[in-house]
């Protein structure tokens, strides 16, 4: 009996993204140069590392030079990559040192998180929009209240489900405070 197979390039990215690849493997692969592994690893992880790089940065458009870099920077440190970590923490610590060099760098006005909040949804009728307004203005003095690095972990830990060690390692927290969880907790 023959079995019809199709060519590597008939197969989709994001077909090849589901496949049950590890990133190890992948990484693996891409260390010795290829192509199509490194299609699938930015497939596969590309929008996590974006709306983590827009968390930091607050720009959508620095956001994806950014994870240009980040996946580039993948790319050429491949064959370093010692597998202490997952390789989503590794890539997220990539991600992270390029979202803060680059927010260090930046020197354009930001709209401040006021104005934002004054931009109306056309969709929302008037007790929305101030239930909404009133929810941001609460949820915005509860998280000045928090230094960056918390911030940063909230940010890690809800919205990346990166674990407490995961996030430890993206963060850099080495030595006695990484096993302790509480230090984590914001």
């Amino acid at each position: 009996m023959t079995s019809i197979t199709r060519p590597a390039s008939a197969i989709s990215v994001p077909a090849l993204a589901a496949a049950p690849s590890s990133d190890e493997s992948l990484i693996k692969r891409i260390a010795s140069g290829d192509k199509l592994a490194m299609q699938v690893f930015y497939a596969r992880h590309h929008v996590r590392v974006f709306r983590f790089v827009v968390r930091i940065v607050h720009d959508e458009s620095m956001a994806e030079d950014l994870i240009s870099e980040v996946f580039l920077d993948a790319w050429r440190q491949a064959d370093r990559f010692e597998g202490r970590s997952a390789v989503s923490t590794w890539l997220m610590s990539i991600a992270r040192f390029k979202a803060l060099a680059a927010r260090r760098r930046r020197t354009d006005a930001e709209l401040d998180d006021k104005s934002v909040a004054t931009i109306a949804d056309p969709a929302d009728d008037p007790a929305v929009t101030l239930e909404k307004k009133n929810q941001s203005e609460l949820l915005r003095h509860a998280l000045t209240k928090l230094s960056a690095e918390h911030r940063e972990i909230i940010d890690l830990v809800y919205y990346h489900q990166q674990s407490v060690d995961e996030t430890a390692q993206v963060l850099g927290i080495r030595g006695r405070h990484r096993e302790d969880p509480h230090v984590l907790r914001a």
